[in-house]
């Protein structure tokens, strides 16, 4: 930096400027250097003085910046060199001084050398990447940078890699934050020890200088800042500032990075109250001086701070350093101020949400004394400079210098302290701010630093009143947003909430303030203070009252609401983070005996502000009707607060519960919660719009969930087990509104409820019931027990992956306490409870993560319908574990039918909630359960199986929980006399369920059918005694049985005097009774709950006398009553179950259910079944035989359908297709007959109505990607490794191309080898055909579709209207028959020579183009469409553009690309045969034909063409020898023999003959074969070359001379010598080729090598062609399968020794005659240019298979080298860096900087490195993107942590690991191009990728 100032100054000397007081130009280094020396003698005054003066002048603020900073900068420019420069030399000044003299490097390197860098200490800011190690750290804020992390040793922890929110600062050697252990190499040893002391005149300079330039910085820091105008946002002036003061405060960032000895110096300037003071007082002669000090004082004043005289506040302190500036004056201070404070401050910010509510501010009376909020008194630089950082909305530069000087001790503590002193001033600063999130962040990147330090934070506490500046402040900042609450008594309610459309909520702004306090409260010292502090609880509770009841709902009952709030969210978050989470902090530390005291005193204040709440909003005993809240902090407080005094603290819980009338109170609106959620399920609240079920879901969602329904319902426990059943009850009936619906009668009306709603609500009301008598939550259960039980819910809802486990299982909100998910208990208990399922793949595509699904003994014991009911959001999800739990009973033989819940068995209760049981045995439960029952049993509306699923349930709940077993004789005494109301005699269920229940009365309307009927008393007489007797039971009301205990509980609890109050009950809606005409009849029951329940069991099974005693049969079961065959089954087992249970407890009961079963119906002989009877039971089985047929029928129907879609989708899995292939099998059909997939007509295709093949064309250079070495391309993972595509294929052709084209003719160079290597095309169909003209209607409807998904119509892209699959032309099918007809199979007996001149003559007919018919129209299309598939640079070769070889040379390749391609997709080889996948779906047929009908159009002309070459002798040798000038053509021996082949064929007319065919393929063979024996001679030494030229010399005359290598090879040694070719051979030519060993063995095998990829793809285009399957066999035998197949080699040949390549060679002409033409040709080009002729000659033919990259296991190696890698187009570092998995290559994903025309970087690269196929891993993310041509798409994660899980957007940060099995998919669907097929989610990327 020094240096770069330096030149900007005036070149490299050291120069001399003016400086501002004139004639001063001195040497910088000298003045420094005499400085020093002045100042290190004894008696330094006078230089002290001089060094004073020159600074003075260096860094005087008299500096147009307040000029600069109000937009006048041409006032600035006035210095000379523009703004900044004046500033630069006073830095350079600064740095000089410092140095003393030497030079600022040397300086800072010797600083350096004394730090004792114990701490890492290193500050980063949003967005970079650190760790943290759970294991390690001691608070869980704890964060390494990644250098720390991976220099420690951190194998087998319990760690995640995070990106920074709000930036952070390493804690790597601090033992406070983490564990020792954890520490990396460097910061381990503690290394102040060895450190020498530092050298007194190192740092002298810098104690003299740095005070005045941090004092120049302030005065900047006063000048520049502007009261920003009445509500006019002025971050652009403030920002204009900052950007001045870059400089500086980078430079004060350097100098903290000096080390410690550097920070020590700077501690001490900082904090130096003396230097301070001389330097600021303002009171000097300076005038400047001055206005700053004035500025100062009106930026304090503006911001609402005053300024105290010292002799006013301060006069009783001290002012030595670091002393708290806050004057607390005890908790009796001044109040009445509060309210009016600053009201400027708040002014104006919500007029809008005025809306005519009156804003109040609630004034307390124990609010501390002002200078909390508003005084502020500075007494150091550090102080000051906080104030402006806070002033300037913390900006990130200051932030950072702050920070970077934190591993200063001394610092640290004085830091923390100012930090506390500027509390309530960041609070003012956060709310007026218009960019508060990033405030947030900055302030949290602060105080995370200094709290999360217990030590730190407890010695705040102590001096500093840490605790009362937060709440303080929290509650402040409240205060602003108050409105009046509506709950209850709208008019007159006192009580005040916090208004949730407010910015301050909606914005979460809050959150830092929270957050701080959350922190400290984790520590246990802090948290102590905080209970132990009764003021402090008292204030906190008034923060909390805030919130009780905010976001009040109000049911709207007319029309819908026509704008949906969403302030809930802001609501739920706010109760979360401001009241929850310090509630969870607290009660971690409330774990033991000892803490009793603090619980009592949370307890006692919470109650107190629950009587101020209820005294407030005018609460009585009925709560208005139809609103709702979801929050009531102050009773979860109070829950919570509860429930663990007596699980952890053995607290008594009646001592800190209050009376009866309380517990009424307490109850009621948590139990509104209850009933509002089943009304909001039962869309009783749908007017109120969508964001209302949003409130239920996020009630009872996993975060929430233990803050919110689990408290609450947990209170209601406490409030059951303390009241009056009875009223509880009632309570419960009348809060859920079906009062009404409990009724014998079989009509009712309901006066608050309509009907459709009373199922549903019945439904909750019992649920509800259900959950309150069965949840053991917070009643006994251990902290392991809750867990399992937790999660066993969640996997029995689905299966699902440790991360969703972790995210779905509610842990403690609060961090610091609890189950850490990830702890060693969350993984002991989910290894006991699910299996591990890894993850596996569908051929389909979907690819699975590892998933987790219950084990079968959890199915079978522990699954709990109601945890599942208590924790599902949707309800689905209940049905979902339902349906699971039966297909477990089904499969393991359990139970074939719909089961139904099962009963589970629960924990015992703790003692002190035993009465809650006291619900289950109270009249009132049991009168609704008879009622209930009997409705049911009497088909009453409005019940469903549900309903009886609970009544059974409570019954069991009953029994299971009975009190002390009741003496039988006691209960047969029981007569009528002992019922007071003649419905039950005791509360006992045991007892009541045998009283029988004969005459009841009812209130019906007077239409009801019971009022018709005579009463029962007029037809016998001896009934009416028994109704004047008490037989009758009552009208049963619960509302007056509720109203009537309600009474009695107030009379017992409260003095007469109180009950004057109370005779307001609410009258507002007419009482539930007062309905019109309702008159009383008398209905006969005669029956018990026992007698209900046995007819019920018939009932359900639909039989008479279905049940019979088990015990009769098996006295066994009375005494092992755990039978497993009860435990799952349906309402038949749960009577039995019961009933069994009922039995067990009493032997009365056990008699009277004997009694009932003998007198149901009397037994009848079982043989005897009338005619009647064995008709309807006929009928049955009639009926059940036709159901199962039908079932059957069904699933044969889907599977067929399922196997069809296989075929139709599947494109991996050939096996199971189902022929519908184009070809028809027989081939002696004439024509061809095709389906059309879209009229469905079948018929030939013809000229004038053509069919075509639906496929899809698109570009490839998966060819291009072939290598010729064995060994796997590596994904470069540090600078060294990188990339060379010098060996692909693509590579090789390309430079064969270009040497050819160089030295020969241009036409004659493109037809002697084929392009498509890079951007071929490939062709591929789905197998489906349709006619032309169809498609184009298809294609006009799906244009005028609108809801296209993923696809471009305009591009002529469409899916296959019957498989779906994705596809974008058609391909023409040519008519005739499609296997070629046996005609033109036959061999005929030709002689070869007849058949070449038969090619010659057919080759030389010009194709005329057939007459415009609709055929001919269509190929032409199809054939530029073949065109536009690929890029014009992957088609025009030829240096005269356009020119009609170029065309030729696309056509043939083509061919060549699908050919190849298809080898590839059959691995390589031939040896498998048979017809495979690519065959099954081959369109090569019709591609031929496309491309030999537009082939034919382009003569050759017949004295070029390479036929003549290859079969006749051309007579005079030395023609070409004639003209120099033209380029001569390419020889024969460098021609592709497969492109020759290509030509040869599609220049023929179509359809071919077969001996044409293989006539072809013989003479291109000799070729071949010769081609072979050339490239084996030059890459073999001299002394080789003569040996085989003599041996093979020797053979010549032998009969079978030509069919000899060896003599053939001899030939061609010889006939080449006579060129150059073989000279020149220096010796690095012999080391480029490699010599091939000399054994006869080894050079047949590089012959045959050479020939085989030349026989694959002949023997495919045969297959192709004639439809003649390929044979399979070994891969050593493969030359001769595939010779024998294409007819090279001779019927006759069998031999015994080993093959001879030579012996396919059938040569047209004599083989001596025709080679030495042909060697002759390359002698002529070698007399010029031996090395290239060389180099073409050798032709790489042995390609490797493609593959993509090797990727490492880790992906922690890819994203450290990748994350910060720098673009190579603007060195930043990308903020998407993706990596191409084809090449290697680094792009930017989304980058602008390195957009070229549009087009964005991987989109460009997509087309130059894949033809328009990219495939990406994206490096932040971890996943990979596939580009394709205009269309992306998210591919999916080949890396998955250790559970089998993606991490996308590495949001876990856990360490993830290659998955080979995706890997191989993914490098899959690559070479088989079929991404588009089968990754479903498409979009256009518009080039922006």
């Amino acid at each position: 930096m020094a240096a770069a100032a330096a030149a900007a100054v005036g070149g490299p000397q050291p120069p001399q400027p003016e400086l501002p007081a004139p004639g001063l130009a001195l040497d910088k280094a000298a003045t420094a250097a005499h400085l020093k020396a002045a100042l290190s003698r004894p008696d330094n005054r006078a230089g002290a003085e001089e060094l004073q003066a020159l600074l003075e002048r260096v860094l005087s603020a008299e500096r147009p910046l307040a000029a600069a900073a109000d937009g006048e900068e041409a006032a600035a420019a006035g210095g000379g060199g523009g703004p900044g420069a004046a500033e630069e030399e006073a830095l350079e000044w600064c740095k000089c001084l410092l140095a003393g003299g030497g030079g600022y490097d040397e300086f800072c390197a010797a600083v350096r050398a004394y730090d004792p860098a114990a701490l890492c200490g290193l500050v980063w800011t949003a967005n970079f990447v650190a760790y943290r190690c759970r294991t390690c750290g001691i608070s869980p804020c704890m964060s390494l940078c990644a250098e720390c992390f991976h220099q420690g040793d951190h194998t087998g922890h319990d760690f995640n890699m995070f990106r920074s929110q709000a930036g952070g600062a390493c804690d790597c050697g601090d033992s406070n934050v983490m564990r020792e252990s954890g520490f990396c190499k460097r910061h381990q040893i503690k290394s102040s020890s060895n450190i020498p002391c530092v050298p007194k005149d190192l740092l002298m300079m810098s104690e003299f200088v740095l005070p005045r330039f941090i004092f120049c910085l302030i005065q900047y820091l006063r000048e520049g800042y502007n009261e920003p105008a009445a509500d006019v946002p002025s971050e652009k002036d403030l920002n204009k500032v900052l950007q001045l003061l870059e400089p500086q405060i980078s430079f004060l960032e350097d100098l903290t990075k000096m080390g410690g000895a550097m920070r020590s110096v700077l501690t001490q300037v900082l904090t130096n109250q003396q230097n301070y003071k001389d330097l600021t007082s303002g009171l000097g002669e300076n005038a400047c001086a001055k206005k700053s000090h004035e500025k100062y004082l009106i930026a304090l004043k503006s911001s609402g701070l005053t300024y105290p005289e010292d002799k006013l506040v301060y006069g009783l302190q001290e002012p030595s350093a670091g002393t708290s500036t806050l004057a607390v004056q005890g908790f009796a201070g001044a109040t009445g101020t509060l309210g009016q404070l600053d009201s400027s401050d708040e002014e104006d910010q919500d007029g809008s949400q005025g809306l005519g509510k009156r804003k109040r501010v609630k004034l307390s009376s124990s609010t501390k004394d002002q200078s909390i909020m508003d005084v502020l008194k500075h007494k150091s630089f550090l102080e000051e400079l906080l104030f402006w950082t806070i002033k300037y909305e913390f900006p990130q530069k200051m932030v950072t210098f702050l920070l970077n000087m934190l591993p200063d001790q001394e610092y640290k503590v004085a830091f923390t302290k100012t930090f506390v002193q500027h509390y309530a001033f960041i609070m003012k600063t956060l709310k007026k701010s218009h960019e508060s999130d990033t405030m947030s962040n900055r302030i949290v990147h602060i105080s995370v630093q200094l709290f999360s330090n217990e030590e730190l934070a407890r010695q705040v506490t102590e001096e500093c009143q840490l605790l009362d500046i937060m709440v303080t402040v929290l509650l402040y900042m409240m205060e602003s947003c108050l409105i009046k609450s509506e709950l209850q008594d709208e008019e007159n309610s006192l009580h005040v909430v916090v208004n949730c459309g407010e910015a301050l909520l909606k914005n979460n702004t809050y959150w830092p303030l929270v957050s701080d306090f959350i922190n400290i409260l984790s520590h246990q010292s802090v948290a102590k203070r905080f209970l132990e502090d009764h003021g402090l609880l008292v204030t906190w509770m008034n923060f909390v009252s805030f919130f009780q009841g905010m976001n009040l709902n109000k049911r709207e009952l007319n029309e819908h609401v026509e704008f949906e709030s969403q302030t809930y969210y802001a609501a739920f978050a706010a109760e979360l983070e401001a009241c929850a989470q310090p509630m969870w902090g607290l009660l971690s530390h409330c774990k033991v005996r000892e803490t009793q005291e603090y619980t009592r005193n949370v307890v006692r204040y919470c109650l107190e502000a629950l009587q101020d709440w209820f005294d407030a909003i005018n609460f009585v005993d009925e709560p208005a009707p139809n609103q709702v809240t979801f929050h009531l902090p102050l009773h979860r407080y109070y829950a919570m607060f509860l429930s663990k005094a007596v699980k952890c603290q053995e607290l008594d819980l009646d001592s800190v519960l209050p009376d009866q009338e309380m517990l009424m109170k307490l109850m009621i609106h948590p139990l509104q919660i209850q009933a509002s959620l089943a009304e909001i399920h039962s869309n009783m609240w749908v007017r109120n719009g969508l964001q209302i079920k949003g409130q239920a879901m996020t009630y009872v969602q996993s975060h929430f969930c233990n803050s919110m329904i689990d408290p609450d319902i947990y209170l209601l426990q406490v409030c059951a087990s303390r009241l009056d059943p009875d009223y509880f009850i009632s309570s419960v009936f009348e809060r859920f509104k079906v009062v009404d619906l409990l009724t014998m009668a079989s009509q009712h009306q309901n006066t608050v409820l309509d009907a459709e709603h009373e199922r549903s609500m019945l439904e909750g009301a019992l649920t509800f019931l259900v959950i309150l008598l069965s949840l053991r939550l917070h009643l006994g259960m251990s902290d392991d027990e809750i867990l399992r039980a937790e999660m066993v819910a969640q996997l029995c809802m689905n299966d699902r992956t440790h991360s969703s486990l972790i995210h779905h299982i509610p842990e403690n909100p609060n961090p610091k306490s609890g189950i850490i998910p990830g702890s060693y208990s969350f993984e002991s208990v989910l290894s006991a409870v699910a299996d591990f399922k890894a993850p596996v793949f569908e051929p389909g595509g979907s690819m699975q993560q590892g998933m987790y699904t219950p084990k079968a003994e959890v199915w079978d014991q522990e699954f709990d319908p109601v945890m599942v009911i208590l924790r599902t959001v949707y309800r689905r999800d209940v049905q979902s574990a339902m349906d699971r739990y039966t297909a477990f009973l089904k499969q393991s033989g359990k139970f074939p039918g719909n089961p139904w819940p099962p009963y589970k068995k629960r924990t015992p209760l703790h003692p002190s909630y035993k009465g809650l049981m006291r619900l289950l045995h109270c009249k009132t439960l049991h009168i609704v359960l008879f009622t209930l029952l009997y409705k049911i049993l009497m088909d009453h509306q409005n019940l469903s199986e549900h309903v009886l699923c609970m009544v059974l349930y409570l019954i069991e709940l009953g029994l299971e929980n009975s009190a002390e077993e009741e003496s039988d004789e006691e209960a047969s005494v029981c007569g009528p006399e002992r019922c007071h109301d003649s419905w039950f005699p005791g509360s006992n269920l045991v007892s009541n369920m045998r009283h029988f229940i004969n005459y009841v009365r009812v209130r019906v309307p007077e239409t009801a059918p019971e009022v018709k009927r005579d009463s029962p008393a007029s037809t016998s007489s001896d009934s009416l005694s028994s109704l004047h007797n008490s037989g009758t039971a009552q009208v049963f009301s619960l509302v007056a049985e509720r109203r009537k205990k309600f009474q009695e509980i107030i009379n017992r609890s409260s003095s007469e005097a109180n009950q004057v109050v109370r005779p307001k009950t609410s009258n507002k809606w007419s009482a539930p009774g007062s309905a019109p005409q309702l008159t009383t009849a008398i209905l006969e029951i005669k029956e018990s709950i026992l007698s209900l329940l046995i007819k019920l069991h018939h009932k359900l099974s639909g039989k008479q006398n279905s049940y019979y005693p088990p015990w009769l049969d098996d006295i066994e079961i009375l005494i092992q009553p755990e039978i497993p065959k009860y435990n799952h089954g349906d309402g038949i087992t749960a009577v039995e179950r019961i009933l069994l249970k009922a039995a067990l407890q009493s032997r009365m009961n056990k008699r009277i259910i004997e009694e009932i079963c003998r007198k149901v119906t009397p037994p009848v002989p079982p043989k005897k079944i009338t005619a009647a009877e064995k008709k309807t039971l006929d009928k049955e089985e009639r009926r059940q035989k036709a159901r199962e047929r039908q079932q059957k029928l069904l699933a044969e129907f889907a599977s067929r359908q399922k196997s069809f879609m296989e075929t139709a989708m599947d494109v991996d899995s050939p096996e199971n297709d189902i022929p519908m292939e184009i070809a028809t099998a027989e081939p002696q059909v004439s024509e061809a007959v095709y389906d059309c997939v879209i009229c469905g007509q079948s018929g030939p295709s013809s000229e004038d109505r053509p069919t075509g093949l639906v496929v899809l064309l698109q570009a490839s250079s998966v060819l291009g990607q072939c290598r010729d070495n064995i060994e796997p391309k590596k994904l470069p993972i540090t600078e060294e490794e990188q990339i060379y595509p010098w060996d692909t294929c693509a590579a090789v052709h390309d430079v064969r191309l270009s040497l050819l084209q160089r030295y020969f003719k241009d036409s004659s160079c493109l037809l002697a080898v084929s392009i498509g290597w890079e951007g071929g095309v490939y062709v591929q169909t789905c197998g489906h055909t349709l006619h032309i003209d169809c498609h184009k209607s298809y294609m006009e409807s799906l244009r005028n579709d609108q809801v296209l998904q993923g696809f471009s119509v305009d591009k002529g892209e469409f899916t296959c209207p019957l498989c779906r699959q994705f596809a974008n032309s058609v391909l023409p099918c040519y008519p005739g028959s499609n296997v070629e007809s046996n005609l033109w199979q036959r061999p005929s007996n030709k002689s070869v020579q007849d058949l070449i001149k038969e090619v010659e003559e057919l080759q030389g007919r010009p194709g005329a183009f057939p007459s415009e018919t609709n055929l001919s129209k269509e190929m032409e299309s199809v054939m530029k469409d073949i065109k536009n598939t690929t890029q014009k640079k992957y088609r025009d070769y030829s240096k005269t553009p356009g020119s009609p070889d170029n065309d030729f040379l696309f056509m043939y390749s083509v061919a060549r690309t699908n050919l190849e391609l298809e080898l590839i997709h059959r691995g390589g080889n031939l040896c498998s045969g048979g017809a495979s996948t690519a065959g099954k779906r081959s369109c090569l047929n019709q591609l031929f034909h496309v491309l030999a009908l537009h082939m034919r159009l382009y003569s050759i002309d017949s004295e070029y063409n390479p036929w003549r070459k290859l079969t006749q002798l051309v007579e005079e040798m030395n023609s070409q020898q004639g003209n120099e000038e033209q380029q001569p053509e390419v020889p024969i021996l460098y021609h592709d023999v497969t492109s020759l082949l290509l030509i040869q064929i599609l220049m023929m007319p179509q359809p071919l003959r077969k001996d044409h065919f293989t006539c072809i393929v013989k003479v291109l063979f000799t070729l071949l074969y010769t081609q072979a024996l050339v490239a084996l001679s030059v890459k073999c030494n001299e002394e080789d070359r003569l040996a085989w030229k003599h041996t093979g010399a020797l053979k010549k005359n032998a009969c079978d001379a030509e069919k000899s290598y060896e003599v053939l090879l001899s030939f061609v040694i010889s006939e080449l010598s006579k060129g150059k070719l073989y000279h020149e051979e220096g010796t690095q030519e012999c080391a480029m080729v490699s010599p091939v060993a000399l054994s006869p063995e080894s050079m047949e095998k590089y012959l045959q090598d050479f020939c085989l990829p030349f026989l694959r793809i002949t023997s495919l285009l045969q297959h192709h062609l004639f439809g003649e399957d390929l044979p399979s066999c070994q891969e050593e035998e493969e030359f001769s399968v595939l010779s024998s197949c294409l007819g090279l080699l001779p019927t006759f040949y069998q031999t015994e020794h080993p093959f001879i390549s030579a012996s396919c060679l059938d040569w047209p002409v004599p083989a001596f005659d025709i080679i030495s033409q042909w060697c002759f040709e390359i002698n002529s080009f070698t007399e010029r240019h031996a090395e290239q002729g060389k180099a073409l000659l050798i032709q790489e033919s042995r390609w490797k298979l493609p593959h993509l990259l090797q990727l490492p296991e880790n992906y922690n190696t890819i994203f450290q080298y990748y994350h910060r890698k720098t673009c190579s187009v603007c060195t930043k570092v990308p903020k998407d860096p993706a990596v191409c998995l084809v090449c290697g290559t680094f792009v930017c994903l989304k980058g602008l900087c390195c957009k070229q025309q549009s087009y964005c970087e991987c989109v460009l690269h997509s087309q130059n490195c894949g033809a328009g196929t990219g495939i990406f891993l994206l490096i932040n993310a971890s996943v990979i993107i596939i580009i394709r041509g205009h269309r992306f798409c998210l591919w999916g994660s080949v890396y998955l942590d250790a559970h089998g899980e993606e991490d996308r957007d590495l949001r876990r940060g856990k360490p993830l690991y290659i998955c080979k099995e995706r890997y191989k998919v993914l490098e899959q669907q690559w070479i088989s191009h079929t991404f588009d097929h089968i990754n479903k989610r498409w979009g256009p990327h518009y080039n922006g990728l």
